[in-house]
Formats: C-alpha cells, structure tokens, sequence
C-alpha cells in the first residue's frame, strides 16, 4: 500500500525528507488532511478474503486525534460517483 497523488492535493508533507515516503495530501481550512492510498493486487485480495485493514498512527505519546478511512472519494457530492 502507498499513498498516490490525486487531482485535490494541496500539500505534499516529507516531501524533501529522505527518511520519509512523501505523502500527497488536501489540507481544509478547518483542519482535515486528506491523503489517498493504492492497494497492491495482493492487498485488494487479502482483504476482500479477510475483511481487515491494520492502521498503525504514530501518536509519539500525544492525545491520539479523530481519524477515519472510507472507500467513498471525499470530494464527490452526493449521488456522484468517483
């Protein structure tokens, strides 16, 4: 799984940390950032058999702040498609 680029990005973070997989992303004024991953062939297949998604945050001790995953794209209205 790697995160991709998409139409809506606005920020790029890590972009020039060797250390680190660039992460494109859309940044609202209110505070969401929003990033898109592509599943391998393999990890569509394990998880249509399994059902599960391992999500691992980097919280560094902090308060873990709200998160969630979708299969829906963000930036369609209603009643679209993506």
């Amino acid at each position: 799984m790697k995160p991709i680029e998409f139409n809506e990005q606005t920020h790029v973070y890590a972009k020039d940390q060797d250390e680190y997989n660039p992460l494109p992303t859309h940044k609202t004024k209110d505070g969401i950032v929003i990033s898109c991953w592509r599943l391998t062939l393999f990890e569509r297949l394990r998880v249509m058999f399994t059902g599960n998604i391992w999500w691992s945050v980097h919280t560094f001790n902090n308060p873990l702040q709200p998160q969630s995953a979708q299969v829906e794209r963000p930036f369609c209205r209603k009643g679209e498609s993506a």
